[in-house]
């Protein structure tokens, strides 16, 4: 047995309000759209990952998601200019990540972050 892909799924009444935020500013591509249910991703092989945690790191509350971008810094600003929260950072942190945490239009906390060369 092989795992082939792992999916997210959150639970919302308005699916169409993912597309401003994974969509537009994140610029993920609608691979699905039954009506019921949308799935964004990117058509290119996505690492198959799951984290368990106890807190987010620098002791910040567990994100909900994290999504690593190539460039964190112009990630934020767009988010920023689309209105959404910023609820931490933008910070380095010490293992080597540059990171924020942000609310998507349906309150989940999201980890963007980008690894240190």
């Amino acid at each position: 047995m092989k795992v082939k892909r792992i999916v997210a799924n959150i639970n919302t009444k308005d699916i169409t309000a993912a597309k401003s935020f994974y969509q537009d500013v994140l610029g993920l591509d609608l691979m699905m759209d039954h009506g019921w249910i949308r799935t964004y991703g990117l058509n290119e092989e996505m690492s198959i990952q799951i984290s368990f945690a106890s807190q987010g790191g620098s002791e910040t509350p567990t994100p909900d998601l994290s999504i690593e971008v190539d460039n964190v810094d112009a990630t934020l600003e767009s988010m920023k200019r689309s209105g959404f929260p910023i609820e931490y950072g933008p910070v380095d942190e010490p293992w080597g990540v540059r990171r924020f945490y942000v609310r998507d239009p349906f309150g989940k906390l999201i980890n963007i972050l980008t690894h240190e060369h």
